[in-house]
Protein backbone atom coordinates (compact mmCIF):
# COMPACT_ATOMS: atom_id res chain seq x y z
CA UNK A 1 0.00 0.00 0.00
CA UNK A 2 1.45 3.35 -1.03
CA UNK A 3 0.59 7.02 -0.58
CA UNK A 4 -0.87 6.34 2.84
CA UNK A 5 -1.63 9.05 5.35
CA UNK A 6 0.18 8.99 8.66
CA UNK A 7 -2.93 8.56 10.80
CA UNK A 8 -2.64 5.88 13.45
CA UNK A 9 -3.79 2.43 12.35
CA UNK A 10 -5.11 -0.24 14.70
CA UNK A 11 -2.72 -3.18 14.78
CA UNK A 12 -3.42 -6.77 15.82
CA UNK A 13 -2.11 -7.55 19.30
CA UNK A 14 -0.24 -10.78 18.48
CA UNK A 15 0.06 -11.37 14.72
CA UNK A 16 1.37 -14.66 13.41
CA UNK A 17 2.16 -15.88 9.94
CA UNK A 18 -0.59 -18.44 9.38
CA UNK A 19 -0.24 -21.39 7.03
CA UNK A 20 -3.65 -21.96 5.43
CA UNK A 21 -5.05 -23.68 2.35
CA UNK A 22 -7.53 -22.95 -0.41
CA UNK A 23 -11.01 -24.31 0.20
CA UNK A 24 -12.83 -22.99 -2.89
CA UNK A 25 -12.59 -20.47 -5.74
CA UNK A 26 -15.48 -19.01 -7.73
CA UNK A 27 -16.32 -16.00 -9.89
CA UNK A 28 -18.37 -13.60 -7.77
CA UNK A 29 -19.04 -10.96 -10.46
CA UNK A 30 -17.62 -9.96 -13.86
CA UNK A 31 -14.48 -8.46 -12.27
CA UNK A 32 -14.17 -10.35 -8.97
CA UNK A 33 -12.86 -13.85 -8.24
CA UNK A 34 -13.50 -14.95 -4.65
CA UNK A 35 -11.14 -17.46 -3.04
CA UNK A 36 -12.08 -19.00 0.30
CA UNK A 37 -9.21 -20.18 2.50
CA UNK A 38 -9.02 -21.80 5.89
CA UNK A 39 -7.31 -24.25 8.18
CA UNK A 40 -6.63 -24.95 11.88
CA UNK A 41 -4.21 -22.01 12.13
CA UNK A 42 -7.07 -19.59 11.54
CA UNK A 43 -7.91 -19.86 15.24
CA UNK A 44 -5.03 -17.40 15.76
CA UNK A 45 -6.71 -14.77 13.55
CA UNK A 46 -8.85 -12.24 15.46
CA UNK A 47 -11.64 -10.60 13.41
CA UNK A 48 -11.53 -6.81 13.84
CA UNK A 49 -14.06 -5.75 11.21
CA UNK A 50 -13.81 -2.58 9.15
CA UNK A 51 -11.00 -2.75 6.53
CA UNK A 52 -8.95 -5.47 8.20
CA UNK A 53 -6.08 -6.30 5.86
CA UNK A 54 -3.26 -8.78 5.69
CA UNK A 55 -0.13 -9.84 3.85
CA UNK A 56 -0.96 -12.73 1.56
CA UNK A 57 1.85 -15.14 0.67
CA UNK A 58 1.32 -17.14 -2.52
CA UNK A 59 3.40 -20.01 -3.90
CA UNK A 60 5.05 -19.34 -7.23
CA UNK A 61 4.47 -21.58 -10.22
CA UNK A 62 6.64 -24.67 -9.98
CA UNK A 63 7.76 -23.87 -6.44
CA UNK A 64 8.30 -27.09 -4.52
CA UNK A 65 9.24 -25.60 -1.14
CA UNK A 66 6.62 -23.09 0.08
CA UNK A 67 8.64 -21.28 2.74
CA UNK A 68 6.87 -18.68 4.91
CA UNK A 69 8.45 -16.04 7.16
CA UNK A 70 8.48 -17.01 10.83
CA UNK A 71 9.01 -13.47 12.12
CA UNK A 72 6.27 -10.88 12.48
CA UNK A 73 6.21 -7.10 12.90
CA UNK A 74 8.70 -5.40 10.56
CA UNK A 75 11.11 -8.33 10.80
CA UNK A 76 9.06 -10.51 8.45
CA UNK A 77 10.07 -8.39 5.47
CA UNK A 78 13.81 -8.74 6.00
CA UNK A 79 13.38 -12.49 6.47
CA UNK A 80 11.25 -12.72 3.33
CA UNK A 81 13.84 -10.82 1.28
CA UNK A 82 16.61 -13.06 2.61
CA UNK A 83 14.79 -16.20 1.44
CA UNK A 84 16.33 -17.59 -1.80
CA UNK A 85 14.23 -16.53 -4.77
CA UNK A 86 13.51 -20.15 -5.71
CA UNK A 87 11.83 -20.65 -2.33
CA UNK A 88 10.44 -17.14 -1.68
CA UNK A 89 6.64 -16.84 -2.05
CA UNK A 90 5.00 -13.89 -3.76
CA UNK A 91 3.53 -11.38 -1.32
CA UNK A 92 0.54 -9.08 -1.86
CA UNK A 93 -1.80 -7.05 0.36
CA UNK A 94 -5.50 -7.90 0.60
CA UNK A 95 -8.54 -7.10 2.73
CA UNK A 96 -10.86 -9.56 4.48
CA UNK A 97 -13.92 -9.84 2.23
CA UNK A 98 -15.73 -12.16 4.62
CA UNK A 99 -14.92 -14.26 7.66
CA UNK A 100 -16.71 -17.17 9.33
CA UNK A 101 -14.72 -18.01 12.48
CA UNK A 102 -17.08 -20.80 13.43
CA UNK A 103 -16.21 -22.55 10.15
CA UNK A 104 -12.57 -21.48 10.03
CA UNK A 105 -12.99 -19.66 6.70
CA UNK A 106 -11.88 -16.33 5.20
CA UNK A 107 -13.01 -14.97 1.83
CA UNK A 108 -10.51 -13.02 -0.29
CA UNK A 109 -11.69 -11.07 -3.34
CA UNK A 110 -9.30 -10.70 -6.30
CA UNK A 111 -9.90 -8.14 -9.04
CA UNK A 112 -9.55 -9.77 -12.46
CA UNK A 113 -8.50 -7.57 -15.38
CA UNK A 114 -7.26 -8.85 -18.69
CA UNK A 115 -7.70 -9.25 -22.42
CA UNK A 116 -10.86 -11.27 -23.20
CA UNK A 117 -9.57 -12.03 -26.71
CA UNK A 118 -6.30 -13.61 -25.61
CA UNK A 119 -7.46 -14.84 -22.21
CA UNK A 120 -4.50 -13.15 -20.52
CA UNK A 121 -4.91 -11.83 -16.98
CA UNK A 122 -3.17 -8.84 -15.39
CA UNK A 123 -1.44 -9.46 -12.08
CA UNK A 124 0.25 -12.43 -10.44
CA UNK A 125 -2.35 -12.70 -7.67
CA UNK A 126 -5.33 -12.55 -10.03
CA UNK A 127 -3.85 -15.29 -12.20
CA UNK A 128 -3.25 -17.36 -9.07
CA UNK A 129 -6.86 -16.86 -7.92
CA UNK A 130 -8.21 -18.10 -11.25
CA UNK A 131 -6.11 -21.25 -10.99
CA UNK A 132 -6.63 -21.81 -7.25
CA UNK A 133 -7.76 -25.30 -6.32
CA UNK A 134 -8.61 -26.89 -2.93
CA UNK A 135 -5.64 -27.70 -0.70
CA UNK A 136 -3.27 -25.27 -2.46
CA UNK A 137 -1.20 -23.60 0.32
CA UNK A 138 -1.18 -19.88 1.18
CA UNK A 139 0.23 -17.82 4.04
CA UNK A 140 -1.43 -14.91 5.85
CA UNK A 141 -0.10 -12.22 8.21
CA UNK A 142 -2.73 -9.96 9.84
CA UNK A 143 -1.97 -6.21 9.65
CA UNK A 144 -5.03 -4.75 11.41
CA UNK A 145 -7.23 -1.90 10.20
CA UNK A 146 -6.62 1.58 8.77
CA UNK A 147 -10.12 3.04 9.11
CA UNK A 148 -9.88 4.91 12.44
CA UNK A 149 -12.10 8.01 12.70
CA UNK A 150 -11.70 10.45 15.59
CA UNK A 151 -13.67 9.63 18.69
CA UNK A 152 -17.25 10.87 18.42
CA UNK A 153 -17.17 11.31 14.64
CA UNK A 154 -20.28 9.99 12.88
CA UNK A 155 -19.92 11.56 9.40
CA UNK A 156 -17.83 9.80 6.79
CA UNK A 157 -17.00 9.97 3.08
CA UNK A 158 -15.63 6.73 1.64
CA UNK A 159 -14.29 6.51 -1.91
CA UNK A 160 -12.77 3.49 -3.67
CA UNK A 161 -12.40 1.66 -6.95
CA UNK A 162 -12.97 -2.09 -7.34
CA UNK A 163 -9.71 -2.95 -5.56
CA UNK A 164 -11.06 -1.23 -2.44
CA UNK A 165 -14.53 -2.79 -2.59
CA UNK A 166 -13.84 -5.37 0.18
CA UNK A 167 -12.57 -2.56 2.44
CA UNK A 168 -15.64 -0.43 1.75
CA UNK A 169 -18.00 -3.34 2.42
CA UNK A 170 -16.22 -4.25 5.66
CA UNK A 171 -16.35 -0.66 6.87
CA UNK A 172 -20.02 -0.20 6.02
CA UNK A 173 -20.95 -3.43 7.79
CA UNK A 174 -18.97 -2.35 10.87
CA UNK A 175 -20.10 1.27 11.18
CA UNK A 176 -22.50 2.27 13.96
CA UNK A 177 -26.04 2.27 12.61
CA UNK A 178 -26.19 6.01 13.43
CA UNK A 179 -23.39 6.82 10.97
CA UNK A 180 -24.14 9.22 8.12
CA UNK A 181 -22.40 10.29 4.96
CA UNK A 182 -21.66 8.76 1.56
CA UNK A 183 -19.72 5.96 -0.09
CA UNK A 184 -18.66 6.25 -3.72
CA UNK A 185 -17.46 3.04 -5.38
CA UNK A 186 -16.25 2.89 -8.97
CA UNK A 187 -16.44 -0.55 -10.63
CA UNK A 188 -15.77 -1.71 -14.19
CA UNK A 189 -19.19 -3.27 -14.85
CA UNK A 190 -22.75 -2.93 -13.58
CA UNK A 191 -22.66 -6.58 -12.54
CA UNK A 192 -19.94 -5.81 -9.99
CA UNK A 193 -22.40 -3.91 -7.79
CA UNK A 194 -23.68 -5.74 -4.72
CA UNK A 195 -25.51 -5.18 -1.43
CA UNK A 196 -23.15 -3.71 1.16
CA UNK A 197 -25.16 -3.63 4.40
CA UNK A 198 -24.59 0.08 5.04
CA UNK A 199 -26.35 2.09 7.79
CA UNK A 200 -29.48 3.93 6.66
CA UNK A 201 -27.67 7.26 6.93
CA UNK A 202 -24.96 6.31 4.43
CA UNK A 203 -25.83 6.95 0.78
CA UNK A 204 -24.06 4.55 -1.58
CA UNK A 205 -23.14 5.83 -5.05
CA UNK A 206 -22.10 3.22 -7.60
CA UNK A 207 -20.09 4.64 -10.51
CA UNK A 208 -19.92 2.13 -13.38
CA UNK A 209 -16.85 2.79 -15.50
CA UNK A 210 -18.33 1.18 -18.61
CA UNK A 211 -21.31 3.56 -18.39
CA UNK A 212 -19.39 6.74 -17.56
CA UNK A 213 -18.80 9.66 -19.91
CA UNK A 214 -15.23 8.40 -20.42
CA UNK A 215 -15.46 4.58 -20.18
CA UNK A 216 -11.86 4.08 -21.31
CA UNK A 217 -10.37 6.58 -18.86
CA UNK A 218 -8.08 5.42 -16.09
CA UNK A 219 -9.77 3.82 -13.07
CA UNK A 220 -10.75 6.48 -10.57
CA UNK A 221 -11.39 9.30 -13.05
CA UNK A 222 -15.15 8.73 -13.03
CA UNK A 223 -15.28 8.48 -9.22
CA UNK A 224 -13.38 11.76 -8.83
CA UNK A 225 -15.80 13.46 -11.21
CA UNK A 226 -18.71 12.08 -9.23
CA UNK A 227 -17.56 13.27 -5.80
CA UNK A 228 -17.05 16.76 -7.23
CA UNK A 229 -20.83 16.94 -7.62
CA UNK A 230 -21.66 15.78 -4.09
CA UNK A 231 -22.51 18.17 -1.25
CA UNK A 232 -19.35 19.35 0.52
CA UNK A 233 -18.49 17.33 3.64
CA UNK A 234 -18.30 19.17 6.93
CA UNK A 235 -14.98 19.91 8.60
CA UNK A 236 -15.75 17.13 11.07
CA UNK A 237 -16.12 14.49 8.33
CA UNK A 238 -13.73 11.53 8.30
CA UNK A 239 -12.61 10.80 4.73
CA UNK A 240 -11.32 7.39 3.65
CA UNK A 241 -10.05 6.89 0.10
CA UNK A 242 -8.39 3.76 -1.32
CA UNK A 243 -7.72 2.24 -4.71
CA UNK A 244 -5.70 3.48 -7.67
CA UNK A 245 -3.01 5.89 -6.48
CA UNK A 246 -4.30 8.97 -8.33
CA UNK A 247 -7.82 8.34 -7.03
CA UNK A 248 -6.65 8.16 -3.41
CA UNK A 249 -4.55 11.33 -3.63
CA UNK A 250 -7.22 13.10 -5.67
CA UNK A 251 -9.86 12.48 -3.00
CA UNK A 252 -7.50 13.77 -0.33
CA UNK A 253 -6.79 16.93 -2.34
CA UNK A 254 -10.52 17.49 -2.93
CA UNK A 255 -11.47 16.99 0.73
CA UNK A 256 -8.74 19.30 2.04
CA UNK A 257 -9.74 21.99 -0.48
CA UNK A 258 -13.24 21.90 1.03
CA UNK A 259 -11.94 22.46 4.55
CA UNK A 260 -11.58 18.91 5.88
CA UNK A 261 -8.46 18.82 8.12
CA UNK A 262 -5.63 16.67 6.77
CA UNK A 263 -5.73 14.69 10.02
CA UNK A 264 -9.28 13.61 9.13
CA UNK A 265 -8.27 12.10 5.78
CA UNK A 266 -7.03 8.53 5.50
CA UNK A 267 -5.88 7.55 2.00
CA UNK A 268 -3.90 4.71 0.48
CA UNK A 269 -2.93 3.89 -3.08
CA UNK A 270 -3.44 0.15 -3.39
CA UNK A 271 -2.04 0.12 -6.92
CA UNK A 272 -0.85 2.41 -9.71
CA UNK A 273 -2.28 2.48 -13.24
CA UNK A 274 0.12 0.80 -15.64
CA UNK A 275 1.63 -1.30 -12.87
CA UNK A 276 -0.96 -3.77 -11.59
CA UNK A 277 0.78 -5.58 -8.76
CA UNK A 278 -1.54 -8.16 -7.32
CA UNK A 279 -5.00 -6.76 -7.91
Amino acid sequence: MANSSTATAIKPSDPQVLRLAVLASARLSPSIQRVTVGGPALRHFTPMGYDQWFRLFLPRAGQEDFRLPTRTSALWYAQWLATPSAKRPDCRNYTVAGIRPELGEIDIDFVVHGDPASGSVDGIAAAWALSARPEMPIGLLDQGIMYAPPRGSDETLIVADESGLPAVEGILRSLPRTARGAAVIEVPHAGDRRALGQPDGIEVHWVVRAESAAPHALPGVAALAHIAGLPAPSAACYVFAVGESALATGVRRHAVSLGVPKANVRFSGYWKAGRRAGT
